[in-house]
């Protein structure tokens, strides 16, 4: 196995890639087309928000819950989450970002994205960038309708991310020691830290100081 075989690229999406938020795109599409959700999805947004810390879930993982999207169906996530990707998504995503992304292809290296972006959105995302491999939030099955809850999906957030990266590196028999790891926000740095090259993009602040601590490479790429 050549040495560019043991390497893959693992990126977040939003605000690393993407100059938006990809879900919050997706919400908002959802609620021009079907106007009755704002109602709807704010109060469920907000009873899952309330649930989640009584019942002990850190205010980052609650405040993310998927109320939202609740009583839309897969289908029409995945319908709409194509569209939006091609249409709306697209043009946000910086010129640094596919520069990079070409820069890791004439390498050899395989491109992974792990984000805690709702599946159908990351996959059409990864389908517009080109990625070889994309893990995004939900279950194995996707079918009928969600009801707000992630009980059974995966959720590569946080330190989510990390079991991900390391059993798709073992899968196909990367050296996480050579492979990249790209990120913009301080929950990022879980599965960053695990890579040997790990790239801060556009941090936020506490990124950028963890990332100069750590003598992580900084890159700012405009959008």
């Amino acid at each position: 196995m050549g040495e560019e075989k043991e390497v893959a690229a693992y990126f977040d999406l939003d605000g690393t890639l993407l100059n938006a938020s990809s879900e919050k795109t997706l919400t908002g599409f959802l609620a021009k087309r079907r106007p009755w959700r704002i109602p709807h999805a704010t109060v469920a947004w907000t009873l899952g928000t309330a649930f989640g810390l009584l019942t002990g879930k850190a205010p980052y993982d609650a405040l993310r819950n998927r109320g939202h999207l609740s009583l839309a169906s897969w289908r029409l996530l995945e319908r709409y989450s194509e569209e939006i990707a091609n249409t709306h998504l697209k043009p946000k995503i910086s010129q640094g970002a596919w520069e990079r992304l070409e820069w890791h292809r004439n390498q050899g290296h395989r491109l992974v994205l792990v984000t805690a972006t709702v599946a159908p959105m990351a996959e059409a995302m990864a389908r517009v960038l080109g990625m070889d491999e994309v893990y995004g939030c939900g279950p194995a099955t996707r079918d009928g309708w969600l009801s707000g809850s992630e009980r059974g999906w995966s959720v590569p957030r946080r330190k989510g991310k990390v079991p991900i990266v390391e059993q798709d590196a073992e899968k196909h028999g990367h050296d996480l020691s050579k492979c990249y790891g790209y990120g913009n926000t301080l929950a990022d740095s879980w599965f960053m830290r695990i890579c040997g090259h790990a790239i801060a993009v556009n941090p936020e602040s506490s990124l950028e100081q963890f990332a100069q601590t750590n003598d992580w490479k900084i890159v700012h790429w405009p959008s």
